[in-house]
C-alpha cells in the first residue's frame, strides 16, 4: 500500500534498499502461505465427503467472476501506480518504463500466487459455510448472551429506539452494503501498491487467517442470525433490500436442506461470528501496517459503523461483533508469522 505520511515524490525506478524485495524475497515465502491455504482446501474436501456435496461455484460467484474482478481491478491498478511512478510530463513510454521496472517476471509471479491464494481460500469458506447449515443453529443461546450483556434488553432495540427507525435505517443498510466494495478493492490493492511484496504476503497471509478462522467460528456456534431468533425486535425498520437478501438466504438455506444434490442449491447465512466485523477490521489492520494514517482513520470510522449496521439492522448478535474483532486480532497475529514477516515498513 502506498505511503501516506510523505511528499516526496516517487521515483521513476522502482524503490531500492528497505522498501523493496529485490531478489531477496524467496519462494518459500509463498510456500508457507499456500500451506496453510492448501490445509484448509484439504479440510473442505473432508467436509464435503461427510455432507456428500462436491464444491460448487454458484454462477462463478465465489470464484471464476471474482479472479477475473482481481484481474480488472490489478491491472487497473498497476497503470496508475506506474503513471504515478513516472512522474511528469505524463508520457506513454515513461509509464510502461515504470510498469516494466517494477513489475519484474518474479514480482507479478509471486503477486499472482498470492492472489490465487487468496481466492482459493474465500472460494472454500463459502463451500464450508454453506454445509455449516445441516448443523443445528443456537441463535437461542447468542440472543440470551446479548439480553445478559445489555441487563436484559435487546441491543438491536436500544440502537433503535437511540438512532430512530427511519434515516438510520437506510444510512446503515448503505453502510453496510459498502463492504463487499471495500473488500474487493482493498485485498489487489495491498499487494499491488505494496511497496514491499513481503508486506502484500503479510497482508494476504492475514486475510486467508480471518476467512479460515472465521469458518471455524461458524461451525463452533452455527447461527443464523437475529432477524431470524427474534424477527420481531426488527418489525419497526421499513421495508429495505436488507429483508429480502435475508428473505432469501433463509430460502437458499431450505433449499439445501431440502435437496442437497440439487446443482443450484447453496447457502450463505451464518451469524457467530461477523465477517464483515473481522474483515474490516483485517483491512484496517492493513492500513495500519504500512502506516497510511488517514486511510486507517476512515478505515476505523466505517468499522465503527459497521458494528453499529450489523446489529441494528439484525444480521448479527452483538456477541457476534464481538468475536469478529477477536479473529481480526487473531489473523493478525497469525498473518506476518505465517509468511516470516516481523517487521512493518519504516
Amino acid at each position: 500500500m502506498p505511503e501516506e505520511t510523505t511528499s516526496v515524490q516517487e521515483p521513476t525506478a522502482p524503490p531500492t534498499g528497505p522498501t523493496t524485495d529485490g531478489p531477496d524475497l524467496p519462494w518459500a515465502t509463498a510456500a508457507r502461505l499456500w500451506l496453510v491455504v492448501l490445509v484448509f482446501v484439504g479440510v473442505g474436501l473432508v467436509r464435503s465427503f461427510q455432507v456428500g456435496i462436491p464444491f460448487r461455484d454458484p454462477h462463478g460467484a465465489f470464484l471464476l467472476s471474482r479472479i477475473a474482478l482481481t484481474a480488472a481491478i490489478s491491472l487497473g491498478l498497476v497503470a496508475l501506480d506506474g503513471l504515478v511512478r513516472a512522474g511528469r510530463p505524463v508520457e506513454v513510454r515513461r509509464v510502461l518504463a515504470a510498469v516494466r521496472g517494477r513489475w519484474t517476471r518474479r514480482r507479478t509471479a509471486l503477486a499472482v500466487v498470492a492472489l490465487l491464494g487468496y481466492h482459493l481460500t474465500y472460494f472454500t469458506y463459502h463451500n464450508l459455510k454453506s454445509w455449516n447449515s445441516f448443523n443445528r443453529p443456537r441463535d437461542r443461546m447468542l440472543l440470551e448472551w446479548d439480553r445478559w450483556l445489555f441487563l436484559g434488553h435487546s441491543p438491536a432495540m436500544l440502537l433503535h429506539d437511540l438512532l430512530g427507525q427511519h434515516v438510520a435505517a437506510w444510512v446503515l443498510m448503505v453502510w453496510y452494503e459498502t463492504f463487499p466494495t471495500i473488500v474487493v478493492l482493498a485485498f489487489p490493492a495491498a499487494v499491488v501498491l505494496a511497496r514491499r511484496l513481503r508486506d502484500a504476503y503479510a497482508s494476504i497471509a492475514a486475510l486467508v487467517w480471518v476467512w479460515i478462522l472465521g469458518t471455524a467460528s461458524y461451525y463452533a456456534i452455527p447461527s443464523l442470525g437475529p432477524f431470524h431468533a427474534a424477527p420481531q425486535d426488527f418489525a419497526g425498520l421499513p421495508h429495505m433490500m436488507i429483508q429480502d437478501t435475508q428473505a432469501r438466504y433463509l430460502a437458499d438455506r431450505a433449499h439445501l436442506l431440502a435437496d442437497p444434490s440439487a446443482a443450484g442449491a447453496f447457502a450463505q447465512v451464518a451469524a457467530f461470528a461477523s465477517l464483515h466485523v473481522g474483515v474490516t477490521a483485517v483491512i484496517l489492520g492493513i492500513a495500519w501496517w504500512h502506516r497510511m494514517r488517514r486511510t486507517t482513520i476512515a478505515l476505523a470510522v466505517f468499522l465503527a459503523g459497521t458494528l453499529v449496521a450489523t446489529v441494528y439492522l439484525g444480521w448479527h448478535f452483538a456477541v457476534d461483533d464481538l468475536a469478529g474483532l477477536a479473529i481480526a486480532a487473531a489473523a493478525w497475529w497469525l498473518g506476518p508469522r505465517t509468511v516470516g514477516v516481523r517487521r512493518r515498513p519504516s
